[in-house]
């Protein structure tokens, strides 16, 4: 409410301004001062009133509901309505009509009297007298209309004039009615003088209304409309009046009706009548035949001397004019609207004509209510205008309130009506009161009862004359205005031509042996029948949208010869390349011209079909958008680089051309004539045949933008993401902002990581884009819901709010880095867009960064702890990689440099680290710069001394990886134990001393201590033979003591792996136990570190793999609950074995010894115990992965979903519709359909029999379920793989093949090619399935019977396709020329044409030939022998 004040009041204030200095020109422009100064007064109150008004409806604003300030608000918006009624009737003119409208109410009070006193004259001079009088006021009422186009001054004269001469008829009316006879004659008179006096009222309104605002809709055709009704109500009066000789009067009337209507084609730039233009051309021809009849009637009966008959055709052929001249100007009106230049007039919310028109009434019917002079009958006419007018007004109030969107005015309009509509019920019980009484005390009610009633008109009046609400008038354009001209001058000559025929009829009525004024008649006669051929051509000549037709044909057409010389080019390899713009700008251009294209379809059918001066817009809207899409179809072409899209893209281009040609044409052949119905169904199939085209082209570009690695999916799935950040408020947070801060900057980081490896790929491998763009994807989902919580969890509130601002603009990055990923996908050597990617990869980059400070911004410290964690987890994968190298022997020191060399600089650096571990656990409870320096210091620590550790471990030489192994073993756990405590550290921050994260940092301190001396001792130790095997042995055990615990806490891994994942890593602890064993036995130093080092990884990776496939999704918790057990039981019995082996170093017995077996048997007791619980979590399908029968099954199961798949997207396939042809072809495309679907379900069968087989050969025995040697059954299963694998490619490819086939896309050839194929791989299946089965086994017989179904179903869709090809080759018929030159080309061409495509029949056999000779390579012997 508020905004819509300020909107209110500025508008109030600059209309203000506008209105002071018209007041001022006015003013100065007038002769009068007196009116002047009354114009200047008058604007003065507007403008004080104005700013009364402003004032209170602040005071009002300031206190809502107020009803004092309502009230008052009330009054001065009716004083200020008020004043601009004064400022109005300031205006030159305007005053004067007022007296005009005054002087004709004054008058018309003499009609009110009871009797009217008798004549003094004769019948024959009050006659005249009449006559001579209505002619006056029918002249002055055209010089009224007349005047409201020229000059101000100009209006007040005539209407003074009118006044006058209205005054004099009606004295000589009121004189004729005393000549009349009777009671009834007498009211009859008085009643239709005063129609002439509510008519020249009417007149008088319309003229001044036109003179204020020329532009006001309709405005012109009200005028016009009131001219008439004068003119008409004057005739009604002479008929009834006048005696004259027959014939003589209908003349008069008749001119006088022709004169009023030629002001209809002075200007037509508004609608006349609802008439469409083929209904105005209807009653031309109508009203021209009417006027034929009725001038051979008035010429014949003028020479008989039947002077009645000759009035009546006078008459009819008056109203055939005046028919012929209102559709003229309607048609007219049509054609200058229908110019492509010109504007159509838009309908307003209200009619405020209507509005005054209905205040008027009112006001008129409400004075003669209180007049006492009044009737009864009087006031009940009075009574019932003012209901018909108040219910009109309640009506239109209501229609505007549910069609104005503004809620300000929606609610006035009903409360006015609702004023209204009480007001008139108070007058109505008034009314009944005086009509049951004619007391002065129930007069004096009615007229108490009227005030309300006018004042609520007069506010409703004011309101709908708001410039918000009115209509906007056409604007007709000056090409519009010449297209008017013919109809216009053969209408004006038709008019004029007619009146002087009248006018010589009248004179012949008289005296009709005059032969010079028959010759007068005959030569009218002729230019009226001329003036009606030349108007009927005209009008036919100048049928909208036509001219525009042929502009559009003539323009598309050119547009098809420029796609057919790009097809030209682009079959030569030489359509060039647009560099000025990218493959995806083309792409949205071409689209979005489609698009649009596709909209204007059915509003050009709906025009064409009855619509004519539509068509001209919308032909001419559609033309436009072909030079657009011609220029973007050409550089989209000119960006693909595969020939076959590039085609198709014109192709379909020039297609969509061809068919919005077929359109115009059957447009221009309908015309918009709704009546032309033999045109609609052209029209309706050429719009049917145009939206084909257009749905064509739009399946090829969105197929285009799915190949972009479906990029629209995932912009959408960002933007999703983006918009959740500020939706509502986010659930509780779970966790402290420092939890989301570290899941933040992981995200971030990762997101950084892809944008960097997109600009790579971009050059070296754009197909991988996708890939990568569907990764940053879900890291940007994840960031933008851990980012909503950290910014909820962050203090102050400002840095939430940056966090959240930030990770949105990262979100508009990443989409504008993914389309291009997209576009780039398309056209891979488009160097624009490449361009492009780079500039938004760095943009990204540089919006992480951002992220990255607002987050540090939020906490220094724990950001430096998330920044250190992530320096520490790169040194331990740079360890890892080290570790690769040394078991390879491929570690060597660079110089000719021993251990003793690093060995100090090594110490230091530990003890370093040390003092840097302290300050991080002091850190944790001090402030977060001091965490932040600390987590800082002991990144850089961990950095040197991971360095140094490096050149140590190399020093001791590639010749003794084991120790090289040992020595980089420790330093790793060093820094994982480092990673583990900034964790801790991250997580303790600002936290209470008994906070549980407390105790979390006090363990992970003691790891990294028991770590860092753990370094020191195997630094001293790795250079003595004697000991560095049992150093190493005891690192390993505390370092497999570290990770059982780890194994044993409830965290939940990031990631799940499968059993026979599980199962795979045991056969390392089987290893490594072995090993521990020989170790122990040999005691030998060499041993024993091979075995520390294998049995680290061994048992690392056992534990991480039991552990992920444990909390698989699909894994019970008591099925969980084992597996964890059993890899705990293995690991403490595993450890066990490590203990003993260093016991038996420290003092080797043969007892010791001998125990190492029961040990080994307990560790081996529990791996069996670990792979029964991996077993269990498969459940009873568990099988080897690795055996080659398995594999075998997996993909025979996976053929069949693929098939069954293929065979769910025929079921959703139907034929396009196309245009009816011949009953043969018809149902072609549905016996491919089902030709295929019967393909698909009979291989889906084929594959699952095959399968069936598979396992009674296992059953049998005939396969090992789990061979020893994957070699021994390999050829079998590899052949059954092949074959199920071929199966289902094959299958895939029939389906396409089918799908593109009834799309019309693709040949039959190709259909018949892909079901050759099915029958082919199938014939391999039943092969390899044969080689080692039984003949006479169930799943033989069905594998067979299976076969047997694909077979015939590929053949049936092989003959349809066959029959289908030989059928068109058929149709095909060659038209041959007759010269003989053209003869002889022709021949040349064809023999051109068969030779090319013998050579090219000869290289697709040895492209087969040598494909075949490849595969057969790779079959299995049984298969080979069997083709043999």
């Amino acid at each position: 409410k508020l905004n819509y004040y300020r909107v209110a009041a500025r508008e109030t204030a600059q209309a203000l301004k506008t209105l002071a200095q018209a007041a001022r020109g006015v003013a100065a422009s007038t002769t009068d001062p007196v009116a002047a100064h009354a114009m200047l007064d008058s604007a003065r109150d507007v403008m004080e009133g104005s700013a009364m008004l402003i004032q209170e409806a602040k005071q009002a604003l300031a206190v809502p509901g107020d009803a004092d300030s309502q009230q008052r608000l009330a009054q001065v918006a009716k004083a200020v309505s008020h004043s601009l009624n004064n400022c109005v009737n300031c205006l030159p003119g305007q005053k004067d009509v007022d007296v005009a409208l005054k002087s004709i109410g004054e008058s018309s009070k003499k009609l009110l009297v009871d009797s009217l006193p008798p004549s003094s004259k004769s019948f024959q001079e009050a006659q005249s007298e009449l006559n001579q009088a209505a002619a006056d006021l029918n002249q002055s009422a055209g010089e009224v209309v007349h005047a409201t186009r020229g000059q101000s001054g100009e209006l007040a004269a005539a209407s003074g004039k009118f006044s006058d001469d209205f005054d004099e008829f009606l004295d000589a009316g009121i004189e004729m009615a005393g000549q009349a006879q009777t009671k009834e004659d007498q009211i009859q008179v008085i009643g239709n003088l005063k129609s002439i006096s509510m008519a020249s009222s009417k007149l008088l309104l319309a003229a001044k209304s036109l003179s204020v605002d020329p532009g006001a809709p309709n405005a012109k055709n009200l005028l016009a409309a009131a001219a008439r009704a004068v003119t008409e109500s004057i005739n009604q009066l002479i008929t009834l009046c006048t005696q004259q000789a027959p014939g003589q009067k209908e003349c008069d009337n008749a001119l006088r009706e022709l004169e009023t209507v030629k002001g209809m084609l002075d200007n037509p730039n508004e609608p006349v009548s609802d008439l469409s233009y083929f209904d105005c051309i209807e009653s031309v021809m109508e009203n021209s035949k009417v006027l034929g009849e009725s001038m051979a009637g008035i010429s014949q009966n003028a020479k008989t001397g039947d002077l009645l008959v000759f009035g009546e055709c006078v008459g009819v052929a008056s109203k055939a004019l005046c028919g012929l001249t209102e559709a003229a100007a309607q048609a007219a009106y049509l054609v200058g609207i229908s110019d492509p230049n010109s504007q159509a007039g838009q309908q307003g919310l209200v009619d405020p004509i209507q509005f005054a028109r209905a205040n008027q009434a009112i006001q008129m019917a409400c004075q003669n209510l209180v007049d006492p002079a009044s009737s009864p009958s009087q006031v009940l006419s009075a009574a019932t205008i003012v209901a018909k007018h108040t219910s009109a007004l309640c009506n239109a109030c209501r229609i505007a309130s549910s069609k104005t969107a503004n809620p300000i005015a929606k609610r006035h309009f009903v409360q006015s009506a609702k004023e209204v509509a009480n007001s008139t019920a108070n007058l109505v019980k008034t009314i009944k009161a005086l009509d049951g009484d004619f007391s002065e005390e129930n007069r004096n009610k009615c007229r108490i009862a009227t005030a309300p009633l006018i004042e609520a008109v007069e506010n409703l009046t004011a309101f709908a004359s708001n410039p918000e609400f009115v209509s906007i008038p056409a604007q007709i354009s000056t090409e519009g205005s010449r297209a008017q001209e013919p109809i216009l001058v053969s209408a004006k000559t038709m008019l004029e031509s007619s009146s002087l025929l009248i006018k010589t009829a009248r004179s012949l009525a008289i005296n009709p042996k005059d032969p010079p004024t028959w010759s007068v008649l005959a030569g009218h006669s002729h230019t009226v029948s001329d003036s009606i051929k030349s108007l009927i051509t005209s009008i036919r000549d100048k049928a909208p949208g036509q001219r525009e037709c042929d502009f559009s044909i003539d323009g598309i057409n050119k547009c098809i010869r420029d796609i057919e010389q790009a097809s030209l080019a682009a079959v030569s390899q030489s359509l060039a390349t647009r560099d000025d713009i990218s493959v995806e700008a083309l792409q949205e251009q071409l689209t979005s011209v489609v698009q649009e294209i596709g909209h204007l379809i059915d509003p050009i059918a709906t025009a064409a079909r009855g619509e004519a001066a539509q068509l001209g817009h919308k032909v001419t809207q559609l033309a436009s958008y072909f030079e657009p899409l011609v220029l973007a179809a050409v550089g989209v072409a000119s960006k693909t680089l595969n020939h076959q899209q590039q085609m198709t893209v014109l192709d379909q281009s020039k297609t969509l051309a061809e068919s919005a040609l077929q359109i115009l044409y059957a447009a221009k052949e309908g015309g918009g004539n709704p009546k032309a119905s033999h045109t609609h169904d052209a029209i309706t199939e050429a719009a049917q045949l145009m939206k084909e085209a257009v749905d064509d082209i739009m399946v090829t570009l969105n197929e285009a933008a799915s190949e972009v690695g479906m990029v629209g999916g995932m912009v959408d799935l960002i933007a999703e993401a983006m918009t959740k950040l500020d939706e509502g408020t986010p659930p509780d947070p779970k966790g402290t902002f420092v939890d989301y801060q570290t899941t933040v900057v992981k995200y971030s980081k990762a997101i950084a990581v892809t944008a960097q490896e997109m600009m790579t790929k971009s050059v070296t491998n754009p197909e991988e884009l996708g890939g990568l763009a569907s990764q940053m994807t879900n890291d940007y989902g994840h960031l933008a819901l851990q980012g909503r919580m950290a910014a909820a969890t962050a203090e102050p509130e400002e840095i939430g709010f940056q966090i959240r601002t930030r990770v949105q603009e990262l979100g508009h990055g990443c989409i504008f880095l993914v389309q291009k990923a997209g576009a780039l996908q398309i056209c891979p050597t488009d160097s624009y867009t490449k361009k492009e990617l780079i500039e938004c990869a760095r943009a990204v980059t540089e919006k992480v960064s951002l992220v990255l400070s607002a987050l540090q911004a939020g906490n220094k410290g724990t950001q430096a702890c998330i920044t250190a964690a992530s320096a520490v987890s790169g040194i331990i994968a740079d360890l890892d990689t080290t570790i690769m190298f040394a078991t390879a022997g491929t570690l060597n020191a660079e110089n000719n440099e021993s251990f003793a060399d690093h060995r100090e600089n090594i110490l230091k650096t530990a003890k370093a680290l040390v003092e840097d571990t302290k300050l991080l656990v002091s850190g944790a409870a001090s402030s977060q710069d001091k965490l932040a320096q600390a987590a800082q210091s002991s990144a850089n620590t961990i950095t040197q001394l991971a360095e140094v550790v490096k050149l140590g471990a190399a020093s001791l030489g590639s010749d003794d990886p084991e120790t090289q192994v040992v020595l980089i073993n420790a330093i790793k756990d060093v820094a994982k134990a480092l990673s583990d405590l900034i964790g801790a550290t991250k997580g303790a921050a600002s936290k209470p001393a008994d906070d549980p994260s407390m105790y979390q940092l006090k363990g992970a301190a003691k790891v990294m201590v028991t770590n860092v001396t753990s370094l020191l001792k195997t630094v001293k130790a790795v250079e003595d033979e004697a000991t560095r095997g049992t150093r190493a042995l005891e690192a390993t055990i505390e370092y497999i003591k570290q990770e059982l615990t780890v194994f044993q806490s409830s965290e939940v891994p990031e990631k799940t792996s499968s059993p026979e994942e599980s199962i795979r890593m045991t056969k390392g602890i089987t290893m490594a136990t072995a090993k521990a064993v020989a170790a122990g036995n040999s005691c030998r130093q060499e041993d024993v570190i091979a075995t520390a080092n294998l049995s680290r990884k061994a048992v690392a990776d056992m534990l991480t793999a039991c552990k992920q496939a444990s909390y698989h999704p699909d894994v019970s918790k008591e099925v969980r609950e084992r597996a964890l057990r059993f890899g705990t039981e293995c690991t403490l019995g595993y450890l066990e074995l490590l203990e003993h082996v260093l016991l038996i170093l420290q003092k080797a017995t043969p007892e010791l010894k001998h125990q190492l077996a029961s040990f080994s048997k307990r560790v081996a007791s529990a791996v069996t115990e670990l792979i029964q619980s991996a077993e269990a979590m498969k459940g009873t399908e568990w099988v080897d992965p690795e055996d080659p029968t398995v594999i075998a099954e997996t993909e025979l199961l996976g053929a069949a979903a693929s098939i069954e798949a293929a065979a769910k997207k025929l079921e959703q396939l139907k034929p396009r519709a196309k245009p009816k042809q011949a009953d043969e072809t018809l149902d072609f495309e549905e016996q491919i359909l089902e030709a295929a679907k019967s393909i698909a379900a009979a291989t889906s069968a084929l594959v699952k029999s095959a399968s069936a087989a598979q396992r009674e050969l296992v059953a049998q025995g005939k396969v090992g379920a789990i061979p020893a040697n994957a070699a021994d059954d390999g050829q079998w299963s590899q052949g059954l793989i092949s074959a199920a694998r071929m199966v289902a490619a094959a299958t895939s490819n029939l389906c396409e093949a089918a799908n593109a086939s009834v799309q019309g896309h693709a040949s039959e050839e190709k259909l018949i090619s892909s079901a050759k194929q099915v029958a082919a791989s199938t014939a391999q299946l039943l092969v390899a399935c044969k080689v080692k089965a039984d003949h006479d086994s169930e799943a033989m017989r069905r594998l067979q019977a299976a076969g047997n179904a694909v077979k015939r179903a590929s053949d049936n869709l092989v003959r349809a396709a066959q029959k289908a090809a030989f059928g068109k080759a058929e149709d095909d018929d060659v038209v041959v020329k007759t010269k003989f030159v053209g003869g002889i080309a022709q021949i040349i061409a064809a023999q051109e044409e068969m030779l090319k495509k013998e050579r090219e029949l000869e290289e697709a056999r040895k492209k087969l030939a040598q494909i075949r000779q490849q595969q057969y390579k790779f079959l299995p012997t049984e298969l080979r022998e069997d083709e043999g």
